[in-house]
């Protein structure tokens, strides 16, 4: 996908690049969703996947540590770093934490910095699905042509 943005030279913007919560630090193994709350029904975070999956999190804590910086600041700040049409539009609905993310615009990784990172990412295996299958049964389905 990033390959043919390239070529075509169009923007990529992540969906939910923060994981919904996940990569702020706000979600913990104890965590237990709401029902309705399609967290709920995504396996990465089940009681099974979650205490393993939390390993990315406490990474970006370990990074923020060093950087002077939140979680979720590192997160967006790694990815503005892929590409330079790599676009992450965090939502939220909290004044608060859209000044915070946007402070991830001005962290700064060295070549050696963010060769480290890119290194310890790839090292977590993430278990269980992004989405719940209901919803990744839509993913590059394409929408039907107009009559």
């Amino acid at each position: 996908m990033l390959g043919v943005c390239e070529e075509l030279g169009i923007g990529f913007v992540p969906w939910s690049p923060l994981g919904v919560g996940f990569l702020t630090g706000a979600i913990d193994a104890q965590t237990r969703f709401a029902e309705g709350d399609i967290r709920g029904g995504e396996s990465r975070f089940s009681p099974d996947n979650l205490p393993g999956n939390l390993a990315l999190v406490e990474l970006a804590r370990t990074w923020g540590q060093r950087k002077a910086a939140t979680p979720g600041q590192i997160a967006l700040a790694w990815l503005l770093t892929q590409r330079p049409f790599v676009v992450p539009i965090p939502g939220t609905t909290q004044m608060a934490h859209m000044l915070e993310n946007n402070g991830a615009a001005d962290l700064r990784f060295t070549a050696s910095e963010l060769a480290e990172l890119d290194a310890a990412v790839r090292a977590v295996e993430i278990r269980g699905a992004r989405l719940p299958d209901a919803v990744l049964a839509y993913s590059g389905v394409e929408a039907p042509p107009r009559s």
